[in-house]
């Protein structure tokens, strides 16, 4: 959950994303605690993979899983796209909203977690996960909810951090294995999928910010084709 926030503080008259939550109310508490905890958790600017990876692309629906204080909403909105994000921390949202307000964009706020939010089928033409913190599930629960969100001829964009040393995230409380990456995703396309990209690149990362000190990424970009 990586999207960034602008400097400034959200203007206060900025309407109030945070309704009734869709979730596990522990995984909302603990990310609502690790966003109180800083005024400014992010860098405030968007994800270098997704400006690279969505410059090309023809505007229209997108979701962004993960959206955290709203940089990579805000930076989609702003270049066309009709946005959608989604985000279990209440904080996180309040912030996001109070940029895109200050922006003058308007952002359609989902204050869930991607395996409860009951999200409309194959409607998104990008479907944009950024470093998201998705815990695997025995049925690949995250990762089919990814899949299924995207529209045929549409884009999954999965980014996440490459070389993690898996002894330090654990002594850190982290376990690497919990979550979904790119391969695990890959894994589950069939047919219906072609892979346009699947590298290891040098990240883009903006200054500051929680997580400035990975410096490559893994890139999964497929494309639903029916």
């Amino acid at each position: 959950m990586t999207n960034d926030i602008a400097p400034e503080s959200p203007a206060p008259d900025a309407p109030s994303p945070v309704g009734e939550y869709i979730g596990d109310p522990a995984l909302r508490a603990e990310w609502d605690r690790r966003y109180a905890d800083r005024t400014q958790l992010w860098s405030g600017r968007p994800n270098g993979a997704l400006v690279a990876e969505a410059t090309g692309l023809t505007p229209g629906r997108v979701l962004d899983v993960g959206c955290g204080e709203g940089a990579d909403a805000v930076w989609l909105a702003r270049t066309g796209w009709d946005v959608t994000a989604l985000e279990v921390s209440g904080v996180a949202l309040e912030r996001a909203a109070g940029h895109a307000h200050d922006a003058g964009l308007t952002v359609h706020w989902v204050h869930a977690a991607l395996t409860e939010a009951a999200l409309p089928p194959a409607s998104f033409d990008l479907v944009s996960a950024q470093y998201p913190a998705l815990l695997r599930t025995p049925g690949a629960a995250a990762e089919r909810a990814l899949l299924a969100a995207v529209a045929p001829g549409g884009v999954l964009l999965f980014v996440h951090h490459a070389g993690v040393d898996a002894k330090q995230a654990q002594e850190n409380g982290f376990d690497p294995a919990d979550y979904v990456w790119p391969s695990t995703v890959a894994e589950l396309l069939d047919g219906d999928w072609e892979v346009e990209v699947d590298e290891q690149r040098p990240r883009v990362a903006p200054d500051g910010g929680a997580g400035a000190h990975h410096t490559d990424d893994l890139v999964l970009r497929v494309r639903r084709l029916r």
